[in-house]
């Protein structure tokens, strides 16, 4: 398995003039973020061994490297979904291959089904903790040892110094923030009313389909982690509408510039 992460680690090594730092996911809500990157190199996931496709319509397929806050940073222009099909270990793959580039920090995003009664649609919420819904585990199977111990903790699964930041930043600038857990579900079905009131008595805030492998995988090799929601429907009792894929899309474009922010400035001060 360590030699899947190798080739395309490899790869990369041999064609990038600096090592990242800082590793981004550009998920949901942060898509115009490659506008404020320098990019020094651009790799179609095509192009390196072993890195799966992103299938998912908005998410380009990219791996870029450049500058963005006068850091060295790689963004996944497009992530890896488990309900397209791949393993956990194929979705986590570009995070274990950025830990081997030397990032010390990883940042991403996602859209979001907001359960909790005071958020609205639009909303920008900070993780502070999640809940792995997902049939699987990415640390299943034999330990990387090389990579991370076998029983990894997880009392700290978002870095509290990162989130802090990012809530001065966040009144720095008027943007108004929620702060919650996020539920990790396989997808791609949305919820049902059922399942939105079962994920909200569990303790969520917001019900998603990416994120919590990334970080399960980040937080095995020691990486802090860092990551922003937009609440682009809402499942809460007499709030629940019909939702397609394209209107997750529009909210999350409109939420986008706010969000690129708070990465941006973020990205300056680690």
């Amino acid at each position: 398995m360590l030699k899947d992460i190798l080739k395309p680690t490899e790869f990369l090594k041999d064609r990038i003039s600096a090592r990242p730092e800082i590793g981004i996911i550009l998920g949901s809500g942060l898509g115009g973020l490659v506008k404020k990157i320098e990019i020094t190199h651009s790799f179609d996931y095509s192009e390196i061994p072993n890195f799966p496709l992103s299938t998912v319509e908005g998410h380009a397929g990219k791996l870029l490297f450049g500058k963005l806050g006068r850091k060295n940073v790689v963004a996944m222009q497009g992530r890896f979904h488990f309900y397209e099909g791949y393993t956990m270990h194929q979705v986590v793959l570009p995070v274990r291959v950025m830990k081997l580039l030397g990032i010390k920090s990883l940042l991403l995003s996602n859209a979001s089904g907001g359960v909790n009664p005071s958020f609205e649609i639009g909303d920008i919420m900070i993780q502070d903790d999640h809940i792995n819904l997902f049939p699987s585990n990415p640390l299943m199977g034999p330990n990387i040892d090389e990579l991370g111990p076998r029983f990894p903790d997880m009392s700290e699964p978002y870095s509290r110094k990162m989130i802090a930041l990012a809530e001065k930043i966040a009144s720095k600038h008027a943007i108004k923030v929620q702060k919650g857990v996020y539920a990790g579900v396989s997808g791609p079905a949305l919820e049902t009313p059922a399942e939105y009131k079962y994920v909200r008595a569990i303790g969520a805030d917001a019900v998603g389909m990416s994120t919590v492998p990334e970080v399960i995988a980040a937080r095995h090799m020691g990486i802090p982690c860092f990551a922003l929601s937009v609440i682009t429907d809402l499942g809460v009792p007499g709030k629940i509408i019909e939702i397609t894929h394209e209107l997750v899309q529009e909210v999350a474009g409109k939420t986008e510039p706010k969000m690129s922010l708070l990465i941006e400035e973020l990205v300056k001060v680690l």
